[in-house]
């Protein structure tokens, strides 16, 4: 039997006959990292029908964004479509009731969350927020754990992930809806969705593709369209706020957001403080207050030449385990989330424990992160594509070369947490700071009063150093005692603001 045959069509007769459509929340492991949680068992939320649309796949179908809303979220899932009715069946035996295989979009607006909070109706249940198809696969031809989910925004391949590890497995999640009510023929099970979900704005275009095996759902193509009809002031309006959007994005960092505490602490006029000052200097007024541990050790720079400021960002990794590098390394990873997500002067730290038998950065995601504007990339283990690397413009700071690729030793796990690098702790936030004498962590709060006292510092040491170019003796002058405090004090009147900063 050829696959054309057995490959039909999504009609919008079958989705006149689908009663209910039931969305998992969270399923998949990726995903679940990304949220912070993981459920022990699967949780629903209930779609109307009047949700569905038809997909194609020439034209791409229609949503609008409703108006006054902010945030239409997109989430590529896989869609079952019910084939006899099941109650009460077994792991066994729920899949032989599924009789279709298709992809979805389960889209909602972020907006909304808040008035039905858990049951998603007004944010998840508006027309057009379920499309689904374009083609349907025969489930009985699949495996269902040997599928794929990709969804494209605007042509960028942003989900990529597959059903071998989920949390809950299609037929545990047929038979255990079925343990309550009756699925019938025709309902819809959203399955849930990987890492990588975003936001969709007026313009763009979301397409979601299945696959297993030979056959294809085929682009599920969805063009987000802006609302202008206003809602009506007797109900819920729309409002969002900044958890909802980094809930949306998948980050704050993708929302556009700073790291959480760091706000805007790295003014321009205190990084230009910060740029004039030596890491020696920065050093010496951090031991004065007590912080000795705050020096990234050990690592060569790509440009030893060039003086970096900015705030960090952070992304860890850890020890490679086979069935968790299935989970966590592939598709959109945290190693390319971090990425893809870092902001015009950021400087991204990666923890690689020191572990220098692998790379954890080459020459494609490093220039993606020079693209975004990065200030640097910092990591405590190897770098691969090490001629490219160096050739970039923005700075890299790592271990050593090594040509192997990141799994060999590590799983990308985490970003923007605390994390060690370089036996310093850094801390999403952390100002660092780097120049030919070694690279800083300094805690934001301080940093102000810190740069001033360096500024102060540096300032003495150009006297000195003058002094001593005349013939003077270090004994007394370095330290200075009172007598050449009070000489500086005289050099230090008569200076004009260009000599005061000193050479």
């Amino acid at each position: 039997m050829t696959l054309e045959f057995r490959t039909q069509e999504v009609s919008q007769d079958m989705l006149a006959r689908t009663r209910k459509v039931i969305a998992v929340h969270i399923n998949y492991p990726s995903r679940a990292a990304q949220r912070g949680r993981t459920p022990e068992q699967p949780s629903y939320f209930l779609k109307p029908s009047s949700s569905l649309a038809l997909g194609s796949a020439d034209v791409p179908g229609t949503v609008e964004r409703p108006a006054g809303c902010e945030l239409l979220g997109y989430e590529g899932e896989i869609a079952l479509v019910m084939g006899k009715s099941a109650r009460r069946v077994g792991l066994e035996d729920a899949w032989s009731h599924v009789q279709w295989v298709t992809a979805s979009n389960d889209l909602g607006v972020y907006d909304l969350r808040y008035a039905d909070k858990g049951s998603n109706v007004r944010s998840k249940g508006g027309d057009g927020f379920t499309p689904v198809g374009p083609a349907l696969i025969p489930a009985d031809a699949v495996d269902p754990a040997g599928l794929r989910i990709r969804a494209w925004h605007n042509g960028d391949l942003v989900q990529d992930d597959t059903t071998e590890d989920l949390l809950f497995p299609f037929a545990q999640l047929v038979a255990d809806l079925s343990q309550l009510l009756t699925l019938e023929e025709g309902d819809i099970i959203l399955t849930g969705t990987p890492a990588g979900a975003s936001v969709a704005k007026p313009g763009d275009v979301v397409e979601i593709e299945v696959t297993g095996g030979d056959f294809s759902s085929g682009r599920l193509a969805t063009k987000v369209t802006e609302g202008t009809t206003p809602f009506a002031d007797f109900g819920a309006q729309p409002k969002t706020d900044d958890t909802q959007r980094e809930e949306a994005y998948g980050s704050r960092e993708a929302a556009g957001l700073a790291p959480a505490g760091s706000a805007s602490v790295l003014t321009p006029e205190l990084k230009a403080k910060l740029e004039s000052v030596a890491t020696a200097t920065l050093s010496s007024q951090l031991r004065k207050r007590g912080l000795n541990n705050v020096s990234i050790d050990g690592l060569q720079a790509t440009r030893p030449d060039r003086k970096v400021v900015g705030l960090a960002r952070t992304l860890r990794y850890v020890p490679n385990r086979e069935d968790l590098f299935k989970s966590h390394g592939g598709g959109f990873n945290a190693q390319k989330r971090a990425i893809d997500s870092v902001n015009e002067g950021e400087i991204l730290v990666m923890e690689a424990r020191g572990e220098k038998g692998t790379g954890t950065v080459g020459d494609i995601l490093a220039l993606r992160a020079q693209v975004r504007g990065a200030a640097a990339i910092i990591t405590d283990g190897g770098v691969r594509d090490y001629s490219a690397v160096a050739n970039l413009e923005m700075p890299t700071y790592f271990a050593n070369p090594h040509p192997a690729v990141l799994g060999r030793r590590h799983i990308p796990w985490d970003t923007d947490i605390t994390i060690a690098c370089g036996g310093a702790t850094v801390q999403p936030g952390d100002i660092i700071v780097a120049d030919s004498d070694g690279i800083l962590v300094i805690p934001p709060a301080i940093a102000g009063e810190l740069v001033d006292d360096c500024i102060q510092q540096e300032k003495e040491e150009t006297f000195i150093f003058r002094m001593v170019q005349e013939g003077n003796s270090v004994d007394g002058l370095y330290p200075m005692n009172k007598e050449w405090q009070a000489r500086y004090q005289e050099w230090s009147a008569q200076q004009s603001p260009e000599g005061a900063s000193g050479d």
